[in-house]
């Protein structure tokens, strides 16, 4: 069953159009529609701009659009005919991407913590391996996991065309521009005003809707550009879609956790001075099946008196869309001074909040501190005056052997809240019981060009750019010394620990036991053993239960000066040469700042808040899930020199030089990159290109602090376990050769190309892999798939990477011989890979008709095939953790590669009238395989994703536009995945068939 809403999330319009176009079609001029959009100019609607432009990829003013560079200069036109998409979903369905961030995928080390923000994935290298500049000019990383330009807040309504460069551009702009550029470039041809605004249904959400407003004057030596965007993205629920929450039986990782509450415990006796130890093995709570659990054994479902754990459903809390409310705000004006000199100055304000929601509570990893919270020294304990112990006791007697008074909750098998909610949050998103997250965004920027043209031959630029990115999270964790004295009737602000008496004045008793839960929030199951005499008073959950917050800020400033012109000197008949020259010096800044419950510096110790112990073997903090931070900070300076020759031959042949210098100083050093690019006219219908250059990309400096690091949540051995992936100011710059070669035919009405590609890393930057570390300590091939009773081979140096439940502080197996089920921490760092090759070939076909005296009509198809993507052999010192493998045609989950499906096809037939148009599109996905999966297992191949959508443009008297569209025409599902949703995020599209409509009005 689905239930269906309207979502029209806004995003970018402009970038969706310049990535479905091709790299042929852009330089060969696509002809034009009958009409240009209410307040499009002509010119500015076939994408010419000023007389004057700067391509993307070269510096040289006047630089043809047809030259050697195989640039795509799309305006905003050809959005209505395609219903204004989503940045978004273009980007999914767009051929030779893959792996794209956008999604709610908080479940994978490389989106979590990245909800709200939009990032481009050129060739499916990753989204840092693409640059994003706005004018021109260099944008500061969004501060997450995966550092990259968020483009959800750049000034959507100002754009006036993009030009995205599918090729390497170190030489040109420097680091991060291996696999491609694009250019956001604002609207300066706007004179007037333009109002836009969509709604979106999608079933089972509110809607989504976009508002905005952009205002141009020219006239009298000004220019002046002002927009304003607003945006808004409503929750879908993962409960909302069939194939999202599933139950166990099909899907042991589709959000089940074998660390929940109801949990399992271990019946223990405790009498001082006579016997304190274990009397029985795993014990599972009997609330567990009542409340939706899965009692299980070695992972597999079983009756209740034979299970060891109890597999709980966190998703059914979740999200598949979170809230977001954006907007942007953008002012741009230039003045000319002189008939030579100019001055351009531009601003731009934006902020993204997103609300989400994550499971009740999170499961606790690290124990109490012994002697003081736990007096008994290990694990959670149980005392037997808890009231919802001794009620559970007298209703399951059969579980304590004789001699058994209290109990033990392990670190890695148990949280204060799962199936049951936590009391503290109520319909958060719609949903009770889930707790909050929420991700807050503000950018500002600043630029400032003097700009002299004085003659062909000698123009200049001085510009400085200001870029400051915030990014503020909060969430809620669980303070583990703050269990266990609650477990101990020791809970409460106002509970002395050392003094207080155990359930009496301000003292509480936190009970863990299933007899506390009368129903599930979501699912409604009622729990039979519900007894409301122990219910938990959610004033004992405020008191473990606080918040988590940082601030993590980027600051980029850029001041580079560049002289440009031509040279006079023709080759062949042919245009004069073009040169540049210029230097850029740039700084990044960095800084973290966390919360007072997660920050090491105010409670290093689990013992810190309640005890006031500031010493202790493995400062972890309060918290026994996320962990906490010390505030940190760090700044890199970077000088370039660089130089550009455009060379035409003729009128048939185009060559471009470029070179660049940049100096990182310290440890991450400098590099020198060239490039060469060409492009000959074969006939008048045949065009050859081709290209070779060297390109890199160094590492920030927010993974160059020593002691910082992200904790991802990902799934282990049955359970999520906390991945510390630690930044490493060993990391130097990674670097990569690429070369590719095309061919372009334009026949007027039939256009085509073929275009081969290739990339040769070395030291590849990526974090080092979890599945391999598994496989390497624990013996196996599987990975994350690997049982929990896999057990540890403690020789193995790699065992340090681990920390166990009840072994040694600073990881390792200790006196234990423990296996993967009692894992809580893992630590990997961000390194240097053995590098990799990827190729493949992107291709295109056009044919465009008439009938009529005004009609058009047109067949389209673009696609992707990915040849190989070869990885070497990971090492971590002398072990060999990931063996070298072939990632096409492959999820990759845990490894150093994105989900990368091998074809990727998008056609289209359209017929057009006047200003009306009618669009059919079709997106095909091929299926892929889980390498985790054996053949033939559920899961293994994961199904091809073939999507029809359908849009009607009709255009209305008084410069008006409506645009109706069917997205996702036949309801397709995404295809299961052995995932937590069910499908995979970074490929697939879970919203189902949804409906849009749009207006558009030019003053």
């Amino acid at each position: 069953m689905r239930t269906r809403a309207f979502r029209h999330a806004c995003a970018l319009p402009a970038l969706a159009t310049a990535l479905v176009a091709t790299p042929a079609l852009a330089q060969q001029g696509a002809p034009p529609p009958d009409g240009p959009a209410p307040g499009t100019p002509a010119q500015a609607a076939a994408g010419s701009g000023n007389p004057v432009i700067v391509v993307t990829g070269s510096l040289i003013r006047g630089t043809p659009e047809d030259a050697a560079l195989p640039v795509e200069v799309i305006s905003q036109e050809e959005l209505l005919d395609q219903g204004s998409p989503t940045a978004l979903d273009l980007i999914k369905n767009l051929p030779g991407s893959s792996g794209v961030l956008g999604d709610s995928n908080q479940f994978d080390s490389r989106s979590q913590g990245g909800e709200g923000i939009a990032t481009v994935n050129l060739r499916g290298l990753g989204p840092s391996r693409t640059l994003i500049l706005l004018n021109g000019k260099r944008l500061a990383n969004s501060p997450i996991g995966v550092p990259a330009v968020d483009a959800n807040l750049l000034p959507s309504a100002a754009i006036g065309r993009i030009e995205v460069l599918k090729d390497g551009a170190a030489a040109t702009y420097g680091s991060d521009a291996i696999g491609g550029v694009v250019n956001f470039i604002t609207n300066n041809q706007l004179d007037g005003l333009v109002l836009s605004g969509d709604y979106r249904f999608i079933d089972g959400s509110d809607g989504d809707w976009t508002a905005s407003a952009a205002f141009g004057h020219q006239g009298d030596g000004l220019r002046v550009l002002a927009s304003f965007g607003y945006q808004h993205r409503s929750p879908l629920a993962a409960v909302d879609r069939d194939f999202a929450v599933r139950p166990y039986a099909d899907n042991p990782a589709g959000g089940f956790t074998q660390g929940g509450n109801p949990s399992a415990f271990l019946p223990f006796a405790f009498y001082p001075g006579t016997f304190v130890g274990l009397t029985a093995g795993f014990q599972v709570d009997r609330g567990c099946d009542d409340l939706g659990g899965v009692p299980v054994h070695d992972s597999a479902p079983t009756d209740i008196d034979s299970a060891t754990r109890c597999a709980t459903q966190y998703t059914p809390f979740d999200l598949l869309v979170e809230r977001e409310d954006r907007w942007q705000a953008y002012l741009e004006a230039e003045v000319e001074l002189t008939d030579t000199l100019s001055v351009e100055v531009s601003g731009l304000l934006g902020n993204t909040r997103v609300s989400a929601n994550t499971s009740p509570s999170y499961i606790l990893l690290n124990t109490p501190t012994p002697g003081l919270a736990n007096p008994i020294g290990s694990q959670f304990w149980v005392p037997p005056n808890n009231p919802g112990l001794i009620a559970y006791r007298a209703a399951n007697p059969d579980q304590f052997p004789s001699g058994a008074n209290s109990a033990l909750l392990a670190a890695g098998v148990f949280r204060t809240a799962l199936l049951g909610g936590n009391p503290l949050f109520a319909d958060q998103n719609g949903i009770d019981g889930a707790a909050p997250v929420t991700r807050d965004s503000e950018s500002t920027r600043f630029t400032a060009t003097l700009r002299g043209e004085h003659s062909d031959a000698f123009n200049w630029q001085l510009s400085g750019t200001y870029h400051r990115y915030t990014r503020e999270s909060t969430g809620f964790d669980t303070i583990i010394d703050r269990v266990q004295l609650a477990l101990r009737g020791l809970g409460g602000e106002d509970c002395d620990p050392l003094t207080g008496t155990p359930g009496v004045g301000p003292c509480m008793f936190y009970n863990p036991f299933s007899n506390a839960i009368d129903r599930h929030p979501v699912t409604g199951a009622t729990n039979p053993g519900y007894n409301a005499a122990v219910a938990n008073d959610p004033a004992v959950f405020d008191y473990f239960t606080k918040k988590s917050s940082s601030r993590i800020e980027n600051a980029l400033k850029v001041a580079d000066f560049v002289v440009s012109g031509l040279t006079g000197i023709a080759l062949g008949g042919g245009n004069a040469i073009g040169y540049a020259i210029g230097a850029q010096y740039r700084q990044n800044d960095y800084s973290a700042r966390y919360g007072i419950y997660n920050n090491l510096d105010v409670y290093p110790c689990p013992a810190s808040l309640d005890f006031g112990v500031d010493t202790c073997p493995r400062p972890i903090g309060l918290f026994g899930f996320l962990g906490s931070d010390q505030p940190n900070a760090s700044s890199q300076d970077v000088r370039a020199l660089f130089a550009e020759l455009q060379i035409p031959i003729g009128e048939r042949v185009d060559i471009q030089l470029a070179a660049r210098y940049e100096d990182y100083g310290g440890a991450v050093g400098s590099t020198f990159d060239p490039k060469a690019s060409a492009r000959v006219q074969v006939t008048d219908w045949l065009a050859l290109r081709g290209s070779y250059q060297t390109t890199f990309r160094a590492p920030p400096s927010n993974l160059l602090t020593e002691g910082d690091y992200v904790t991802s949540l990902q799934f282990v051995g049955g359970s999520f376990r906390a991945v510390q992936v630690n930044d490493n100011p060993a990391l130097t710059p990674e670097s990569a050769e690429s070369y590719g070669g095309g061919v372009l035919v334009d026949l007027g009405r039939f256009r085509a190309s073929v275009d081969y590609w290739r990339y040769d890393f070395a030291d590849d930057i990526a974090a080092e892999p979890v599945s391999g570390l598994l496989n390497a300590v624990f013996d196996s091939t599987l990975g994350s798939n690997t049982p929990g009773t896999a057990p540890a081979d403690c020789s193995s140096p790699l065992a340090d990477r681990f920390t166990f439940s009840g072994g040694p502080a600073g990881g390792g197996c200790g006196a234990l011989a423990p296996t993967l089920a009692d894992v809580t921490t893992i630590d990997t760092f961000y390194a240097n890979g053995a590098g990799l090759r990827t190729s493949g070939i992107d291709f295109q076909a056009n044919y465009r008709g008439d009938f009529g005296a005004r009609g058009t009509w047109g067949l389209g198809l673009t696609g992707s095939y990915v040849i190989d993507y070869e990885t070497n052999d990971f090492f971590i010192g002398d072990e060999l953790i990931q063996p070298g493998f072939s990632a096409v045609g492959k999820l990759n989950y845990q490894t150093t590669a994105y989900p990368l499906p091998e074809w990727k096809l998008n056609g289209h037939a359209d017929i057009g009238w006047g200003r009306h148009n009618a669009r059919l599109t079709v997106t095909h996905i091929k299926g892929y395989v889980d390498q985790r999966q054996q053949p033939g297992d559920r899961g293994y191949r994961i199904p091809d994703f073939t999507t029809l959508d359908f849009t009607l443009r009709l255009g209305l008297p008084m410069d008006t536009d409506l645009t109706l569209s069917v997205l996702n025409l036949l309801d397709k599902d995404p295809g299961f995945a052995a995932l937590d949703y069910n499908y995979d995020p970074f490929t697939a599209n879970p919203l189902g068939r949804n409906f849009k409509v749009g207006l558009r009005k030019a003053f």
